[in-house]
C-alpha cells in the first residue's frame, strides 16, 4: 500500500519559519488590507465631495448676496428680497441677510416684520450696532418697552451721522415724555454739537431746554415766590417781551430786597439805557449801576463796554477809547469792544488801526451786521474796494435776515435776544 501523498504545504508556512496557523491569521490581515485601504479612499472622496458642496454653497452665497446689493442699487427692493431668501435657504444662519431684510422692511414701514429680522440678526452677531439701533426703532414705533434700552445701548457707538441723530432724537422724545428732562438735555446737547444747523434738532432742544426752564422757574415760585431772583427772572422775562419799563421796575424790586444781588446791577444799568439811549439823565443812572457792579461783582468787558458807550454818546472820545481798551484788554474776544474800537479809531481818522479791530469783530461774529457795516465803511475810506463791496453785500443780507428773524418775534410778541444797535442814517 502506497502511502498517501503529503498535502501541499501552505505556502505561508515557509515565510520566516512561522507555523502555518500564524501564517494564516497573517494572511488574513493581509487580504484586509485593501478594504482599510478602500474605506480610507472613499472617506476621502467624501471629504472632498463636501468640501465641494461647502464651496459650491459659499459661492452660491456669495453669488446671491451680490445680486442682492444690485437689486437695491437700482431701487428693486422686491427682487433683493428674494435673493435674501435665496441666502437663507443656503445658509439659516446668515446674519448679513436677516440685517437687510429688516432694514428693507424698516424702510417700508413694516416695523413687525423688520424687529423680526433684525431680533435674528441680531441673536446670530450681537455686534451689529447699525441693526440695534434699528431694531430700537423699530420696537419703539410698536410700542415696546425694550426701545430704549436698545437706542441707549446704540447711540453712542454708532458712526453713522444720520441714524445718530434719529436715534437720538428717539432717545430724547422718550426722556422728554418721562419728564426726565436733565437726560433730555444730555443727549440734545449731543446732537446740536453733531449738527447744529439740522432744524429738526434746532426745534427738539428748544423744547426740551424750554421744558427745562418752565420746570426750574416752577421751582423757583413755589420755594421763593417773594424773592430778589424771583423779581430778577420777571424782569428778565419782560426784556424778552420788549417792555423795558416793567423789567425796570422789577430790577429795582430785585435790589430793594437784596442790594448786593449780583448781575443786576448790570441788567438794570442796560435797561435803563435801552430804554432811553440818548437822554442824559438815563445815562447817568446807568452809569451809577455800572459803578456798583464793579463794586459787587468787579470788572468786566461788558460792563467796561457799556461805559465806552455811554461816554461815546457824550462825545467824549478818550472816555470812550479808554473803556473799550479796557474792555479789551479784560477779553480780547468781546466782540462789542472790537467794533467799539474800530468805531472809535474810524471817527479818530484813523482808519488803518480800526480796520484791524473791525476785521476781528467780523471774525469774531459772522452774523454782526453792524460790525460788516463799519468793516465796509472803513475799507472804502482806504480804497479797498472788492473788500467794501463784499462787506456791503454781507451786511444788507445780514440785515435782510435779522428783519424776516425780528418779525417772526414780533409775532410772538417777544424781543429777539442780543440785538445790535441800529446804524445810523447819518452813517449809512
Amino acid at each position: 500500500m502506497k502511502d498517501p501523498q503529503p498535502s501541499e504545504p501552505d505556502e505561508s508556512a515557509f515565510h520566516f519559519g512561522v507555523s502555518p496557523a500564524v501564517a494564516r491569521n497573517r494572511a488574513g490581515r493581509v487580504c484586509g488590507r485593501p478594504l482599510i485601504l478602500v474605506l480610507t479612499l472613499l472617506a476621502s472622496a467624501l471629504a472632498a465631495m463636501a468640501a465641494q458642496t461647502g464651496a459650491s454653497r459659499s459661492a452660491g452665497i456669495h453669488d446671491h448676496l451680490r445680486k442682492a446689493a444690485e437689486y437695491l442699487k437700482a431701487n428693486d427692493p422686491d427682487s433683493a428680497v428674494e435673493e435674501f431668501d435665496a441666502v437663507l435657504t443656503l445658509d439659516p444662519r446668515n446674519a448679513e441677510a436677516y440685517a437687510n431684510l429688516g432694514v428693507i422692511a424698516f424702510v417700508r414701514r413694516d416695523y413687525q416684520n423688520a424687529s423680526q429680522y433684525l431680533r435674528n440678526a441680531l441673536a446670530i452677531n450681537p455686534s451689529l450696532a447699525k441693526t440695534q439701533a434699528l431694531l430700537g426703532i423699530s420696537e419703539r414705533r410698536l410700542g415696546q418697552r425694550s426701545a430704549q434700552t436698545l437706542l441707549e445701548k446704540s447711540f453712542p457707538t454708532l458712526k453713522d451721522k444720520a441714524l445718530q441723530i434719529q436715534v437720538g432724537l428717539e432717545l430724547a422724545n422718550i426722556y422728554d415724555q418721562q419728564g426726565n428732562l436733565d437726560r433730555a438735555a444730555f443727549v440734545m446737547r449731543t446732537l446740536v454739537d453733531l449738527d447744529p444747523d439740522n432744524v429738526e434738532i434746532l426745534y427738539m432742544a428748544l423744547r426740551v431746554y424750554s421744558n427745562l426752564t418752565d420746570g426750574t422757574l416752577n421751582k423757583l415760585a413755589i420755594l421763593a415766590p417773594g424773592s430778589a431772583r424771583m423779581q430778577q427772572v420777571i424782569a428778565e422775562r419782560l426784556i424778552n417781551e420788549g417792555d423795558l419799563k416793567g423789567a425796570t421796575e422789577h430790577y429795582r424790586k430785585a435790589l430793594e430786597i437784596n442790594p448786593h444781588l449780583s448781575g443786576v446791577h448790570y441788567e438794570l444799568a442796560e435797561a435803563v439805557l435801552e430804554s432811553a439811549p440818548n437822554d442824559a439823565q438815563a445815562q447817568t443812572e446807568a452809569e451809577k449801576e455800572l459803578d456798583t457792579a464793579v463794586k459787587f461783582d468787579g470788572h468786566s468787558a461788558r460792563i467796561e463796554c457799556m461805559l465806552g458807550k455811554i461816554a461815546f454818546r457824550r462825545s467824549d472820545l478818550d472816555g470812550a477809547y479808554t473803556h473799550y481798551t479796557r474792555a479789551f484788554a479784560l477779553n480780547p474776544g468781546e466782540t462789542e469792544a472790537q467794533i467799539g474800537l474800530g468805531r472809535l479809531l474810524a471817527t479818530m481818522e484813523k482808519p488803518l488801526e480800526a480796520v484791524k479791530y473791525l476785521r476781528m469783530a467780523v471774525e469774531s461774529d459772522l452774523l454782526n451786521e453792524q460790525a460788516h457795516y463799519r468793516l465796509a465803511t472803513v475799507c472804502r475810506s482806504l480804497h479797498l474796494t472788492e473788500e467794501s463791496e463784499r462787506e456791503f453785500r454781507l451786511f444788507r443780507e445780514i440785515k435782510q435776515v435779522k428783519e424776516q428773524v425780528r418779525e417772526l418775534y414780533r409775532q410772538m410778541n417777544t424781543k429777539p435776544p442780543g440785538q445790535d444797535d441800529q446804524i445810523p442814517d447819518a452813517d449809512r
